[in-house]
């Protein structure tokens, strides 16, 4: 039945309530997904440098997740306002989906953490051998070290006496000072910090915008399924 006249007041509060929600979880999936779309294409040149597809499937698995945020709050909205049963039931079940596997994918990350430091590492080993002789991974080598104004992996020593072009330290012209080899460099011609560290600590400073990205849109999925569950039982 629709809104007995007992019901009108908590049954629209909460009709308009989950309104809103669902409209901060689309405001949220758009985010996500602009996220997701910068990481692939802008950072793209992180899987021949650490030589894994770990960075990009994480980039599409967010991307993925954003647009399916976006499609099942429209979902939820327009169930909530039109007073679907079907739309809501639907709902529920995809944002429970959702909300499990962002729970422990979360869980996951949590205690794998170590061992994705483990992996930045090797990967980055591997693929200093390859530079030179593999013109995506110098690329990415190059673009790292530029971007991130780093050098090598733990420093520029890891060169040797080969240091790249893009180690050297830029002017404000943007042109590089020359830094060729070990002997003479110093802190105003060659970056000074290694990229593992670098990389590690740029990581880790995004993982925590969109970990607390990721609970927020959490807590509100919590919202939308109560209220999708309340609004149900007031539509029998």
């Amino acid at each position: 039945m629709g809104w007995g006249t007992k019901m009108d007041g908590c049954g629209n509060f909460i009709k308009y309530s989950l309104f809103i929600v669902n409209f901060i979880i689309f405001l949220g999936g758009i985010v996500v997904v602009s996220i997701g779309i910068w990481t692939i294409v802008d950072k793209s040149f992180a899987n021949e440098l650490l030589g894994t597809n770990l960075y990009a499937g994480a980039a599409y698995i967010l991307l993925a997740t954003g647009i399916l945020v976006t499609f099942i709050s429209c979902l939820g909205c327009v169930g909530s306002v039109k007073e679907v049963r079907c739309m809501l039931v639907i709902y529920f079940i995809i944002l429970f989906l959702i909300f499990v596997t962002m729970l422990v994918g979360g869980i996951l990350g949590y205690v794998f953490r170590g061992k994705i430091d483990n992996t930045i590492r090797i990967g980055m080993e591997s693929s200093l051998r390859d530079y030179g002789n593999n013109k995506a991974v110098t690329d990415a080598w190059d673009q790292t070290q530029i971007q991130l104004k780093c050098c090598g992996i733990y420093g520029y020593q890891d060169w040797q006496n080969n240091i790249p072009r893009s180690c050297c330290k830029m002017t404000a012209n943007g042109i590089a000072v020359p830094c060729n080899s070990v002997e003479g460099n110093n802190e105003f011609t060659i970056n000074q910090d290694g990229c593992l560290g670098v990389t590690k600590n740029f990581v880790k400073a995004h993982a925590v915008v969109i970990g607390t990205a990721g609970i927020v849109v959490s807590c509100l999925m919590i919202l939308g399924m109560v209220f999708s569950c309340y609004l149900f039982k007031s539509l029998e």
